[in-house]
């Protein structure tokens, strides 16, 4: 069926289990069409379990999904020509061509023939494949593959994109030219739905939902979820970050305490009225010099903040 809603995903208590292990549990989610929505969460969080659901690879244990109008997995066939999908390890063929790789996905496609060769052309010249296109796709360098891997992806002009952790294995030139070509298909319409480990990529998305242990902790922009941690943020600078560190994290009211350099950043509750001069005193009383102020949540500090909750949930249930 086609959907003309705001929605190119919509899904419901999506859940995945193996065996004992619940590797997605009651997953709620909506994206909106032609936009970068991001998954965020360490290894193990669910994520490439919840593309693979939505992609109609996985039949879930629980619970709906509604992808581009289509009920998944059920209505996946109809589903297949609408999306792209590319995996974190590069599943290309490594002893064809990269023209030949691309040849061979518009087979898999039946892309039309008699417009079959100004596609390829066009997705060669787009990602910088010209100087590689007789290169063997197994001999290319970590970038290429990138750009090889996101062509096949989208050689059939998808609707929807599922990128799994794309950008694991480039240097950072790569990955900020991948993301580059990611605004530009959104630009053009196609929704793009990228799991990742990396604050930097997770706050260049539009949205995004924060996975732990395979539930949804928190979801929004990064402005919204960086404005609603229900934290302070002491930041605060001195020679003995260790002893401080040491001091301040026995305080039941401070959540974490992380190091950068010779900085500090302390998440405290909103709760705590004070939270400059409670870490001034600590540290003070311990005869640790430094200099501290309130500064905005960064996105670690959100993904820090809603973890920490979602286990004192847990381990108070």
């Amino acid at each position: 069926m086609n959907d003309s809603s705001e929605f190119a995903i919509q899904a419901s208590g999506l859940t995945k289990r193996f065996g004992d292990l619940v590797a997605v549990d009651q997953l709620d989610l909506n994206v909106p069409r032609s936009l970068v929505y991001g998954f965020l969460g360490p290894n193990g969080s669910g994520k490439t379990t919840a593309i693979r659901m939505l992609c109609g690879l996985l039949t879930p244990t629980a619970g709906t999904a509604v992808v581009l109008g289509h009920e998944v997995p059920g209505d996946a066939k109809l589903l297949k020509p609408q999306i792209g999908y590319m995996t974190q390890k590069f599943s290309l063929y490594s002893d064809l061509t990269v023209q030949e790789n691309l040849s061979f996905i518009a087979d898999i496609y039946t892309y039309p023939r008699a417009d079959r060769r100004n596609r390829i052309e066009d997705l060669i010249d787009r990602y910088d494949l010209g100087a590689q296109r007789k290169q063997f796709a197994g001999t290319l360098s970590g970038g290429q593959k990138q750009r090889l891997a996101l062509a096949c992806a989208v050689l059939n002009k998808p609707q929807l994109l599922l990128l799994d952790e794309p950008t694991s294995a480039v240097d950072p030139k790569s990955r900020r030219d991948f993301w580059e070509k990611l605004f530009a298909l959104a630009n053009t319409g196609t929704t793009i739905l990228v799991s990742t480990h990396y604050m930097d990529e997770a706050e260049r998305c539009h949205r995004l939902a924060i996975l732990d242990h395979g539930r949804k902790v928190a979801d929004g922009s990064p402005a919204e979820l960086q404005a609603s941690t229900g934290m302070s943020i002491v930041e605060l600078e001195t020679e003995q970050t260790y002893a401080a560190q040491a001091e301040l994290s026995k305080l039941a009211d401070v959540r974490s305490v992380t190091q950068l350099g010779i900085k500090l950043r302390v998440l405290i509750p909103e709760t705590v009225t004070e939270p400059l001069a409670l870490v001034d005193q600590v540290l003070s009383s311990a005869g640790i010099k430094s200099c501290s102020k309130l500064v905005s949540a960064s996105l670690e500090d959100v993904f820090v903040a809603v973890t920490q909750q979602s286990k004192r949930l847990a381990a108070a249930a």
